[in-house]
């Protein structure tokens, strides 16, 4: 099954490539690495390698260069020229860290400006390191208040628990930090899943070991939720979907390797604390209101913490809000295991008719923050941990988790296609109307 063609793609694919003459040796040159840099930007975005491929392709062709040869991997892109004698490859290093929200709306809109309207690859290249090079517009303390957020409401969506508030919002500070310390010092970056869990499995121990005793996996989740790797196991199986082998097995091995470091830090925290048992059950829960209330926290964490574009934070609330209410609906349907399928399902093409209006942000955007509401990286965890420490049902949890991120990655490419197809039919309709602006949906 083909994966979704983006916005981006789409808008390239306008453009007819017999009307642009062939590039010179220097703009030949400058190209490729306008399309090095480029992917390089695109990988960092969290899009899957078969996605980013085809958008250089495509850019490449409305260049006037049909015949360039792209392979990117998670960290590596690599262009090759078949006419060029000998015949050459770039070889682009993708190994950055992730870019932040507001980076990557900037990104998509400077594709879209420069297929409209033909910049030179030489000045594209130039603005997408001006966008990389961008300081953040929080500062430190913004940063740490949204990640503050983003755990309280977490723990209100996942264990809405009234005495459990003050923890959830004690250890989001100690993560938060731990985190920003980790993007400043390369050591702590190595092993911060470790640490992280560790220290809030410790820390909820000593605070409240009666409370750990009874759902400590309950408490230290919400506080990682910025660590589990939940997208990325989802970008894997897209990948895999798609016959992208390598990419998706690799980044499938990294994504449960950060779930085993992480089962890993809370498996040390339990026995430095003696809790021997991490039930995930937690007592009285608050009523139906409270996970709509942590979507509204997650919504302002995450517009802090991510460093979102100015301006979207009820285009986020709303993203958050659609996969939510998809999953509810897909648990009634179909199960827990395949919620996410309904959530994608009616998420990704929600998403898209939206980011057509003129103030939303691009769609890479709301998506992004919408797969955060389907977090297979959750169920991960939880059950990784239960196995480490020998509590029964991990077994069945990591199963679920494998369900649930297949699920989910079906549904993103069926919700995408839905979105292809209609703008399809609504070109035809309109009779081919609108060229600069593809699609209804896209």
């Amino acid at each position: 099954m083909d994966l979704r063609r983006t916005r981006v793609q789409r808008a390239l694919a306008v453009l007819k490539t017999s009307d642009v003459a062939a590039p010179t040796g220097e703009q030949h040159a400058q190209l490729v690495g306008m399309l090095g840099v480029l992917g390089r930007m695109l990988l960092a975005g969290s899009q899957p390698t078969n996605e980013v491929a085809a958008s250089l392709k495509s850019l490449a062709a409305t260049y006037g260069n049909t015949e360039l040869r792209v392979i990117v991997l998670p960290t590596l892109v690599l262009i090759e020229d078949p006419r060029s004698e000998p015949v050459t490859t770039s070889v682009f290093d993708a190994n950055q860290k992730p870019l932040r929200l507001d980076q990557v709306d900037a990104i998509e809109r400077l594709i879209h400006r420069a297929v409209a309207e033909m910049t030179p690859p030489g000045d594209v290249a130039a603005e997408i390191g001006e966008i990389a090079r961008t300081p953040p517009r929080f500062g430190f303390w913004a940063s740490l208040l949204g990640h503050v957020l983003l755990t309280v409401g977490f723990g209100l969506v996942l264990s809405p628990t009234l005495p459990a508030l003050p923890l959830y919002a004690a250890s989001g500070l100690l993560v938060g930090l731990l985190v920003l310390l980790g993007s400043r010092v390369s050591t702590l970056a190595l092993v911060l899943p470790v640490v992280a869990a560790f220290a809030v499995t410790v820390g909820s121990g000593l605070v409240a070991p009666e409370m750990a005793s009874q759902s400590m996996l309950s408490l230290v989740t919400p506080a990682i939720a910025s660590l589990l790797p939940g997208l990325t196991l989802t970008i894997a199986t897209v990948e895999l979907t798609n016959g992208q082998i390598i990419a998706g097995a690799s980044r499938l091995l990294y994504g449960f390797a950060t779930l085993a470091l992480l089962a890993f830090g809370l498996y040390l925290g339990i026995v430095v604390t003696g809790i021997s048992h991490p039930h995930t059950s937690s007592g009285d829960r608050l009523g139906a209101w409270a996970p709509w209330a942590g979507i509204v926290l997650v919504a302002v964490g995450y517009y802090l913490y991510s460093v979102a574009p100015r301006g979207s934070l009820l285009w986020i609330l709303f993203a958050l809000s659609i996969a939510y209410a998809g999953q509810l609906l897909g648990h009634m349907l179909l199960g827990a295991t395949l919620s996410g399928l309904v959530g994608a399902l009616i998420a990704v093409p929600t998403i898209y008719l939206v980011s057509h209006i003129a103030r939303a942000p691009q769609p890479a955007v709301m998506l992004t923050c919408a797969y955060w509401m389907m977090v297979p990286g959750t169920l991960g965890f939880i059950g990784l941990s239960e196995t480490v420490v020998g509590a029964s049902g991990g077994g069945g949890a990591l199963l679920q988790t494998i369900g649930g991120v297949f699920a989910i990655a079906i549904g993103m490419v069926i919700g995408t296609g839905i979105s292809r197809d209609t703008g399809d039919i609504a070109r035809a309709w309109h009779g081919g109307r609108g060229a600069s602006h593809p699609g209804i949906l896209d």
